[in-house]
């Protein structure tokens, strides 16, 4: 009798897992801005005692390998043997493509390792959704839905 105890302890458990990791996935979440504005710089669009970013909380041109987008830019790290980056890369693609001003980079998480410890990526894909000074406006792990992007975009374009 004890077995079966067990059993559906585990079952509910991995269900339980199952719902929170589906709810989750994929969910673009702003990021929060530090307000101590020492050796930071302000990000246009917040509200007052907020909108300061510090260097590890933005990307350069010269980080990712191409120009940052005029409006913003949808930064996603893959990796090769990744099924939902497919996804994603086309996602972002559609996006960048219907939203002017809007880029799309891929970097490859394996090769741009001191990159991936920067921005704290734990899994791919993880998209990273930047303003047009390059600072760190969203942030999504897993693969996100074209209009969750289109709607994270909207809160500050």
């Amino acid at each position: 009798m004890t077995g079966v105890w067990v059993l559906l302890g585990v079952l509910v458990l991995a269900t339980a897992f199952g719902v929170y990791r589906r709810r989750t996935d994929g969910a673009l979440r702003e990021i929060e801005i530090p307000a101590d504005t020492e050796g930071a710089e302000h990000v246009k669009g917040t509200g007052p005692g907020a909108g300061h970013a510090h260097k590890g909380d933005r990307l350069e041109a010269a980080d990712l390998g191409e120009p940052l987008g005029e409006r913003a830019t949808l930064v996603q790290f893959s990796s090769a043997f990744c099924a939902p980056c497919r996804t994603t890369r086309v996602v972002l693609e559609e996006v960048a493509g219907q939203v002017e001003g809007v880029a799309h980079v891929e970097i490859d998480a394996e090769a741009h390792l001191d990159l991936v410890r920067r921005m704290d990526v734990r899994r791919t894909p993880t998209v990273l959704v930047l303003d047009a000074s390059g600072a760190v406006r969203v942030r999504a792990a897993g693969a996100p839905r074209k209009a969750d992007v289109v709607a994270a975009l909207g809160t500050f374009l």
